[in-house]
């Protein structure tokens, strides 16, 4: 993982865009299911110039983590001989072998102390072996402690074996890494535009990737399975559809209109609509439990009230809704923004993680 990972502390401002020495940066976001690229103008906010998806095989990714380097790379090359982005990419990662961990360590100054201590710290913490895990760390200041002054450091580790599967699917393809970042970072990055604000941040596609933002800064993160993915697959065992039929029926039938005034196969019809009305139950038996992990472990625990949905899920009608009643509390759905010259016709919820990644933070 490249340094200065997290792009969104308070008072953190850059101009550096979506390039790196004059090279375009494609953001790229692999999670079950499909690969989402963009490319973007970022000028103070980010505007979606070029977008494209492709889907995978199932089990190519799984949890998030990169299973069948093989078919991601079959899958990149696909994407990239139909839509002749940029090669040079920022890469997403996302699954439950990235520790996110805000932590309180002595208040030392200095690049090279501030490494050691968190390094020491991590080491003690972690739960995993420190020479197996790649490691990034920002420090988010000095605050009072009942052990007096002690700096917070938002700290990062991901197992360095999973890291490593997608950089190799990425280079097969003929594509240049140019950084790896937190899906969960981009998604803030680019839906909360540098403003120090507080709320829950869901991403849910192949999976359900949330965030909890505090004071424009994430305090926690968790990547659960259950995205439309897994419900995409579910529909297609009980119908004995294709998981792209499938994918299809969920997004028809939705979760507003009434089964009786949707067209198509009513068999098929009301059982997209019970898989999706008990997914989205499960989600937010999911989403409430992190909640609640998260208040009862973090260093700045703080409750948030209202959340911010993106991703595939944010497409379908009513999902929001019906999320915001099991999780008591508002959900807005928010996308990227389409820049002038935006002409495709990927939806934009769909793609804006990678929108995020293809910048390392927008100027506040």
């Amino acid at each position: 993982m490249r340094r200065s990972l997290p792009s969104f502390p308070r008072g953190r401002a850059s101009s550096r865009g979506n390039s790196s020495r004059g090279r375009t940066i494609v953001g790229l976001d692999i999670e079950p299911g499909r690969i989402a690229a963009a490319e973007v103008s970022a000028n103070g906010t980010i505007a979606l110039s070029r977008a494209a998806t492709v889907d995978l095989p199932v089990g190519a990714v799984r949890d998030g983590e990169v299973v069948d380097i093989d078919a991601v790379t079959a899958a990149l090359k696909q994407l990239w001989a139909q839509d002749s982005l940029a090669r040079d990419v920022r890469i997403g990662v996302a699954n439950a072998k990235i520790v996110v961990r805000t932590i309180d360590v002595p208040p030392v100054t200095e690049a090279a102390a501030i490494d050691a201590v968190v390094r020491q710290v991590a080491a003690e913490e972690l739960p995993m072996a420190i020479d197996s895990a790649v490691l990034d760390f920002e420090p988010l200041g000095i605050v009072e402690t009942p052990a007096g002054q002690r700096l917070r450091v938002l700290l990062i580790a991901a197992r360095r074996e999973m890291v490593e599967a997608v950089l190799a699917a990425v280079a097969a393809a003929g594509l240049r890494p140019r950084g790896v970042d937190l899906s969960a970072f981009a998604m803030i990055r680019v839906l909360g535009g540098g403003r120090p604000d507080s709320a829950l941040y869901l991403s849910i596609g192949g999976m359900a990737n949330l965030a909890v933002v505090v004071d424009g800064i994430c305090q926690f993160t968790r990547v659960t399975g259950a995205g439309l993915e897994g419900l995409g697959i579910e529909l297609a065992e009980r119908r004995g559809l294709t998981l792209e039929e499938a994918r299809e029926w969920l997004r028809h039938v939705g979760l507003e209109t009434p089964v009786q005034g949707i067209d198509g196969d009513e068999e098929i019809v009301a059982e997209a609509r019970k898989v999706l009305i008990d997914g989205v139950r499960r989600l937010g038996i999911e989403v409430r439990a992190s909640l609640e992990f998260y208040l009862a472990h973090a260093v700045a625990g703080a409750a948030v009230e209202r959340a911010i949905l993106t991703g595939p899920a944010a497409d379908v009608s009513g999902f929001s809704e019906t999320l915001a009643t099991e999780l008591g509390m508002p959900v807005e759905p928010r996308s990227v923004a389409a820049g002038q010259d935006f002409s495709g016709e990927v939806p934009l919820a769909s793609v804006t993680v990678a929108a995020g990644l293809a910048v390392e933070r927008v100027s506040a």
